[in-house]
Order: C-alpha cells, then structure tokens, then sequence
C-alpha cells in the first residue's frame, strides 16, 4: 500500500506543474503522514545529509566550466571543426550538428545545456539553409542525450556518489556507447537527407580551414586531458572537475579573449543558480528516499521484480521498460536518486555488473529528456524554435527510436560497453 501511496502522491504532485523539487518534498510528507511519523524536522536533516557528500562536488567545477565554454567562444569554434570535418557532404550542416553534439559532451556533460548551445548558433544556420524546423531541432535534441553519457558526466557523478561507486569507471564505461549512439545518429541522418532532399554543403579554404584547427585545438583539448588525467590516475573526477573550470578560464580569458571579468562575474551567478537547483533536488530526493526506506517501497518493488532474478537479460528489460515510462515524466536527476538505491540490490543479485547496468540506467533515463510530456530538451527546443512539441516530436522520432534500438543493443550484448571498460581501465 505504501507503493501506492507513494507513486500516486508523486504523479499527483507532478501533473500540478510543481517543480520536481517540491514534489519530491511534498511525497516525504505525504509519505510521513501516512507512517504516522510526525517529526518533521527528518527532511531539512535528511536533505542537508544528502547534499554533504564529496562525490558531489565535481558537480558545481563541470557545471562552472560548462558555463565558461558556452559564453567564452568555445562553442562556436567546436562547432566550425565539426563542419570542417564533415561539412563538404551533403547535408553537411546535420553531420556537423551531430559531431559537435559528440565534442560538445565531453565539454559540458549536460543535455540541456548543450541543446542551448547547439540551438543558439547551429538551428540558425540549419533554417537557414532550407531545413524544416522540426527536423533541425529533432537533430539537435537526439544529440543533447550524448551529454549524460559521454564523460565528464554529472549524471554519472551523481550515480557514483549515490551507488558508491567509482566515478573514473562510470566515466570510463560511458565512452565508447556514446561514440556508437553518435555513429548510429550519422546513420540515420545519411538517410534523412535523401528522404528530405538536403543538398547544403559547407566548404572552407586552406587559409579558413588552418585558422579552425588553431582556433579549435584548445577546446578539444580540454576532454583529451580532463579524461587522461582521471584515468592515468592524476587527479580524481573532483579534482578534474576543477581543473576543468581553471582551464576554460585561461583559454577563455587568454586566448580566446572573449570573457571578461564581469562576464566571468555573470557566468558565476549562473553556474551557482544552476548547481543551487541540482543540488536542491538531490536534497528533497535524500529526504524522500529516508521515507521510502522507513515504509519498506524497495522490498515491495523487489518483491514485483524477484521472479525475474534467474534470468537476468528479462530482469534489465523489465527494469528499462519500467524506467523509460518514469523517464517521461520525471527528469534524470531524480530519477537517478529515487530510482537508483531500489534496483541495484536486484541486479547485483542477478550478478549484474553495476558499471553495466549504471550505464543502461543512466542512457534510458537520459532517453527521457526527449520524450514528451515532460523531456526537458524539448521544451529547451521548442522555446528556441518557436515550434510546437508535436511537430517537434514527429520530426525527432527516428532518431529516438535508433537511440532506444542502440539501448537494447547494448543491453543484449554487454561486451559492447565491458570489453572497451577493460582496454580503458
């Protein structure tokens, strides 16, 4: 019955367009009514417990550093190596799109804010040149989901923090799936283009084309040492984090020339008000997880998903069915902290590797930021383009469905993640 009540206080709250935050709160309470536990003082200590964790803090460096890139000129000049690479076929700016939707995710590690940088300087160019504006900004938000995957992610920090699991392993496990979700996205874009009719091509001189990889070289730099210093054991994804946000700084500021300090000033007020907000719903979920273990919801789920312990490969199926619909409703965030802490006891007893299943977790709940009602991107999108969700939908759909045909890829065949987990580490 606390299932129940849980479950239904949660969707409840959340088709009332309350903020995910206070949702999260307003279930412990519901949660702590139900019980019959009074004290009311369990959320603000639970919540402070929850954000009191060391793992957590790469999470204000990444986002800072995500911050600088965005505003500091880096965006712009990843984004004219991407068309250098690829931009002489046809269709050349949606091939471009993608490959900087790659980069841009070892840069920023957040799908919403690289759905705001790709919107800002690419989808102008895409309409532009003739793409209808559903398919520009479908191409756009497929992209964004690289961003929880490709390392430095938060989301993978937060799983780390949350599961205590390694950081560097996560990171590392999150490389080469992202690299195949983005050949699978060129894939489907070869045949959009025919099925279109998109005949743009980008071509450079010699002279434009040096001054790109000069311009260029810094800001790819920045994820070749951020993961070659984590792996080769460096620094550690915090200390990353930070070396992440010094560097931007200095390339930003000295070379580029481009951020000032009362820019530098604003980028900080932003990347504080963006950290204040993940940071205020990894508390309300600690606080509604206390509850949630008091009432006994993670024996009860167990109990619903146990049967399946025997044969693994239909436990992960069932548990990705159960995710992708939560996906739709709920962002990754709390998703991976209410969500999390319930099915790894049941994968660990069906000898499931964690950094495999971390994986899965984290890409199917990432798929939920461009599904409707509720996917983040989307709104993210359509605000930008000025276009409606079910067009924008439509249009995003065949790059969804290879993006879920990659996640059951990849649940079908671990190798595909474990064996590259092993050359890495």
């Amino acid at each position: 019955m606390e299932l129940l009540v849980f479950l239904g206080s949660l969707f409840f709250f959340l088709f009332l367009n309350i903020p995910i935050a206070l949702v999260m709160v307003l279930s412990a309470i519901v949660l702590m009514v139900y019980s019959g536990d009074g004290d009311f003082m369990i959320i603000p200590q639970a919540m402070v417990d929850g954000v009191n964790n060391y793992p957590l803090m790469a999470i204000p460096f990444f986002v800072f550093a995500g911050e600088i890139m965005a505003r500091g000129g880096l965006s712009k000049r990843v984004i004219l190596l991407a068309q250098l690479m690829i931009g002489r076929v046809k269709g050349g700016l949606g091939y471009a799109t993608i490959i900087a939707a790659v980069i841009f995710a070892g840069l920023m590690g957040s799908s919403v804010g690289e759905a705001a940088a790709l919107m800002g300087i690419l989808y102008p160019m895409m309409k532009d040149a003739g793409y209808d504006k559903g398919r520009a900004g479908g191409i756009i938000s497929a992209g964004a989901i690289l961003g929880p995957i490709i390392p430095p992610s938060a989301n993978f920090i937060l799983l780390g923090a949350t599961m205590e699991l390694s950081i560097t392993k996560l990171f590392m496990i999150g490389l080469v799936p992202g690299l195949i979700i983005g050949f699978f996205l060129l894939l489907m874009w070869f045949f959009i283009v025919r099925i279109d009719g998109y005949t743009e091509t980008i071509v450079f001189t010699r002279e434009q084309a040096i001054n790109i990889l000069k311009e260029a070289t810094p800001a790819f730099m920045l994820p070749v040492l951020l993961l070659g210093g984590i792996r080769g054991g460096v620094f550690t994804p915090t200390e990353g984090g930070a070396f992440a946000a010094v560097y931007a700084i200095a390339v930003t500021t000295m070379y580029y020339r481009e951020l000032s300090l009362r820019d530098l000033l604003r980028v900080s007020a932003t990347a504080a008000r963006s950290t204040a907000v993940v940071m205020l719903i990894v508390g309300a979920a600690t606080a509604v997880g206390w509850f949630i273990t008091a009432a006994q919801i993670p024996d009860q789920m167990k109990a619903f998903f146990e049967p399946l312990v025997p044969t693994p490969t239909l436990l992960l199926i069932a548990i990705m069915i159960f995710l992708f619909a939560a996906g739709c409703v709920m962002d990754l965030t709390p998703n991976i902290l209410l969500f999390a802490p319930v099915f790894y006891p049941l994968t660990n007893a069906a000898g499931i590797d964690p950094y495999f299943f971390g994986l899965l977790f984290v890409l199917n709940v990432g798929i939920g930021v461009i599904t409707p009602p509720v996917g983040t991107v989307l709104f993210v999108v359509c605000g930008s383009a000025g276009i409606s969700m079910g067009h924008l939908v439509r249009k995003l759909a065949p790059f969804l469905l290879m993006e879920i045909a990659v996640l059951f890829l990849l649940l079908l065949f671990p190798k595909l993640s474990l064996v590259p987990l092993k050359w890495l580490m």
